[in-house]
C-alpha cells in the first residue's frame, strides 16, 4: 500500500504544493510531503484510509509547509495570503478534482524542464520531483552513477530556486525546445516501470500507468506534435504485453518464451490508432521508428514469424537517430536471428568495453543465456555470476540465479554421461 501510495500521489502533492507557494520552494515541498506520506502510513493504519485520501494528503502537505515557513521566517506576505485564502480547508479537495490534477502536472513537469536548466538538470529535477524515483532509480535510467545524480540534483533545484521559474506552459519556440525533454522525461519515467532498477517486481505498473496518463494529455495537449503520437502508442504496445512477461509466481519469461494469448489485443490495437495518428511525411524520430519496432513484434503470430531483418533495419535506423550503447547492444541481440548466436557473442564481447556498458548487468546476461544455448554451460556460469555481481533488481537476480543453477545441473549431467 506505501509503495502504491508513493507512486500515485507524490508527484500531484508536490505539483499542487509547488503552485501554491511558488518554485523556490520545491524543496520544501519535497520535504513536507515525504513527511505526510509517512504521517499518512502512520494514521491510515490504525484509524483506516478517509473517504478522500487525495484531499487528506493535500490538506496535512500544505499545513506542514506552512509551519515551516513560519518557524523559519521563510514565507512572504503573498504566499500566506494564496495559500491561505484561494486554499482553504473546505475547499482544498478541489485541487484534486480531475482537470485540475491534470493542469498542476503538466505545469510542474513544464517547469521542470525550465531553459535555464541543460536538459540534464531538467531530466533528473523532474525523475525525482515529480516521479518520486530514488537517486539509484534515476542514475540506472541515465545509465550514470548515484553521486553525479546528486550533482545535479543540487545545482538544478539551487538554479531554478533562484531563478523563481514560472508556472505558465511556454508557447511557440519555447514549447517546442521543453517539449522534447518533456518526451524524454516520461520515456524513462515508463521504462523504470517497465524493467523496474529496484523494485521486487519486474514491472511497476504504477509507474506505467502514470507515464500514458501524463503522455495522453500531451497528446490531448498538443495534437500537431506527431512525436508525442508515436510515444504514447510506443508505451501502447509495451503495456499490453505485462501479462504475459511475468508467471504466475512473478518471475520473469523471456520474450521469446511468452505466451502471446496473453498479450492485450485491444491494447495493441488503440498503439496501432496512435501509430497511424503519429505519421508524417517530413516528422521521423526515434519514437517513431521504437513503435514501428514493437508493433512488428506485436503483429508477428509467434517469435518464429518475426520479421528479423525488418526490426534490424529498424534498429539500425533508429542506432542514427539515438546513438548509444543500448542501441547497439540490441542491434548485437538480433544480429543471433540472422547470423547467428556466435556472430552475436563476438558484437557483445566488443560492447563489453564500452564505458556505459561496463557496469550494466544485461549485457553480461545475455551473454550467459546465448552460451547456454550452445552448451557452454562453464562460461555461460562466468558471464551470469558477472552480471548477478553489478546488483540487477531483486527478480533479475533471481532469474540469473535460476539460470545459473540450470547451467551447474546441465554441467552435471554431462559430466555423468
Amino acid at each position: 500500500m506505501a509503495e502504491h501510495l508513493f507512486r500515485t500521489e507524490y508527484g500531484k502533492l508536490i505539483a499542487a504544493i509547488v503552485r501554491i507557494f511558488g518554485a523556490t520552494h520545491i524543496q520544501l515541498a519535497e520535504d513536507m510531503v515525504q513527511e505526510t506520506m509517512i504521517s499518512a502510513i502512520s494514521h491510515w493504519s490504525v484509524d483506516g484510509v478517509p473517504d478522500n485520501p487525495g484531499g487528506w494528503l493535500m490538506q496535512v502537505a500544505r499545513r506542514k509547509v506552512l509551519n515551516e515557513l513560519k518557524r523559519d521566517k521563510m514565507r512572504q506576505r503573498h504566499d500566506w495570503e494564496q495559500a491561505t485564502i484561494q486554499y482553504s480547508e473546505q475547499d482544498v479537495s478541489d485541487v484534486f478534482l480531475e482537470g485540475e490534477i491534470e493542469d498542476n502536472q503538466l505545469r510542474m513537469i513544464f517547469t521542470c524542464c525550465h531553459p535555464d536548466l541543460n536538459v540534464e538538470a531538467q531530466i533528473v529535477l523532474t525523475l525525482k520531483t515529480l516521479c518520486g524515483f530514488g537517486v539509484k532509480e534515476v542514475a540506472n535510467a541515465l545509465l550514470t552513477t548515484e553521486s553525479t545524480i546528486n550533482k545535479r540534483l543540487y545545482r538544478a533545484k539551487k538554479s531554478i530556486r533562484e531563478s523563481n521559474a514560472s508556472f505558465d506552459i511556454p508557447q511557440g519556440i519555447a514549447l517546442k525546445s521543453r517539449l522534447e525533454t518533456v518526451c524524454l522525461t516520461l520515456y524513462l519515467l515508463f521504462n523504470e516501470g517497465y524493467n523496474s532498477s529496484t523494485s521486487d517486481t519486474i514491472i511497476q505498473k504504477d509507474l506505467c500507468l502514470e507515464a500514458i496518463r501524463l503522455t495522453k494529455l500531451l497528446v490531448d495537449r498538443f495534437e500537431e506534435n506527431k512525436k508525442v503520437c508515436a510515444l504514447l502508442s510506443l508505451m501502447c504496445f509495451h503495456t499490453a504485453r505485462f501479462d504475459a512477461r511475468i508467471d504466475n509466481k512473478g518471475a520473469i519469461v523471456l520474450f521469446e518464451d511468452q505466451d502471446r494469448k496473453a498479450w492485450n489485443k485491444e491494447l495493441i490495437a488503440v498503439g496501432m490508432q496512435y501509430l497511424k495518428r503519429s505519421i508524417h511525411d517530413k516528422e521521423l524520430s526515434a519514437y517513431h521508428i521504437e513503435a514501428n519496432i514493437a508493433a512488428e513484434h506485436c503483429m508477428a503470430a509467434n517469435f518464429e514469424a518475426t520479421n528479423w531483418q525488418h526490426i534490424h533495419d529498424l534498429y539500425t535506423l533508429l542506432a542514427k537517430f539515438k546513438p548509444n550503447a543500448i542501441i547497439q547492444l540490441n542491434l548485437a541481440i538480433i544480429n543471433s536471428k540472422l547470423e547467428g548466436i556466435e556472430s552475436s557473442l563476438e558484437m557483445l564481447e566488443q560492447l563489453a568495453e564500452h564505458d556505459e556498458l561496463r557496469n550494466y548487468h544485461l549485457l553480461p546476461a545475455s551473454q550467459g543465456i546465448f552460451c547456454m544455448k550452445l552448451g557452454r554451460y562453464e562460461q555461460a556460469i562466468s558471464y551470469l555470476d558477472h552480471a548477478k555481481s553489478l546488483g540487477p533488481s531483486p527478480t533479475e537476480s533471481k532469474f540469473i540465479s535460476e539460470k545459473i543453477l540450470e547451467s551447474q545441473q546441465a554441467l552435471g549431467q554431462d559430466s555423468r554421461q
